[in-house]
């Protein structure tokens, strides 16, 4: 399967996340999880069958992350809802992960067969499927912040969100810091050092620096307000490591933009 058929196996992905977050905002949650997962279905066996037939893992090219990205947050969507039975949760995930899937069908690449030297590696598929699910629960963690802001400011903060934001940050975090540490090790593999400064390696360093200062504040109980403010920056800060670096004058020569 080529780049070509994700013109038409994506719009029908699309339309079940919509139809999923109209229906459990709705109240009809049956629809709603049975829409979300036969558009993970849809968007899963695309991205197998891309995998199969491009003869590597496609995760090289931006365009490419993005797939992973929509796999990854409609997932945890799911399985967070599961747990957590907030509408606007899953309305959330199968909204974002639909807008991922837009932006490609509006903005494709060329997707080639080959892998430069350095993405040849053991690291290649692990580094990058552990920062799309840091990615993807940080983005949930976001969405939960900023309801859980709201009802603070209502005097109305809902315990069982807080548990809610503490585990999705935490697991995020988590695999947050194994992408960091899993591509310093892959940089010394790959060009014999751990670390360079390069702009990547910074921005995703200060990404990491803001959820380790929210958790910080969080389990110190600092200004309750200005701690889920935080998750907004933070997830800003991620947005730009993973989409906006590679913009930036000083990344022109950087090994980690992505082509």
């Amino acid at each position: 399967m080529t780049w070509t058929e994700f013109n038409y196996l994506a719009p029908p992905a699309v339309g079940l996340w919509w139809l999923s977050a109209a229906a459990v905002m709705r109240g009809r949650r049956r629809l709603a999880e049975a829409a979300l997962l036969a558009g993970l279905a849809v968007f899963t066996v695309f991205v197998a069958a891309f995998w199969r037939d491009l003869g590597r893992p496609p995760m090289r090219t931006m365009g490419e992350t993005r797939l992973w990205y929509s796999l990854f947050l409609s997932g945890a969507g799911y399985l967070a809802y599961r747990r957590w039975p907030y509408p606007w949760l899953l309305a959330f995930s199968a909204l974002l992960a639909s807008v991922f899937a837009i932006i490609n069908l509006l903005k494709p690449e060329i997707h080639s067969q080959a892998l430069m030297p350095a993405l040849q590696s053991v690291y290649f598929i692990p580094h990058v499927t552990v920062y799309m699910l840091a990615y993807a629960l940080l983005g949930v963690a976001a969405m939960a912040g900023l309801v859980q802001l709201r009802r603070l400011k209502r005097g109305q903060a809902d315990p069982e969100l807080y548990a809610f934001l503490d585990n999705v940050v935490y697991v995020g975090f988590g695999f947050l810091m194994l992408g960091l540490l899993s591509g310093a090790a892959w940089a010394k593999e790959a060009w014999g050092h751990y670390w360079s400064w390069d702009p990547k390696e910074t921005w995703a360093l200060v990404t990491a620096s803001a959820y380790l200062l929210y958790i910080h504040m969080r389990l110190k109980d600092i200004r309750p307000r200005l701690t889920l403010g935080l998750l907004s920056l933070a997830l800003l800060l991620l947005m730009i490591t993973w989409l906006g670096v590679s913009y930036l004058p000083s990344a022109q020569g950087s090994v980690h933009v992505y082509s």
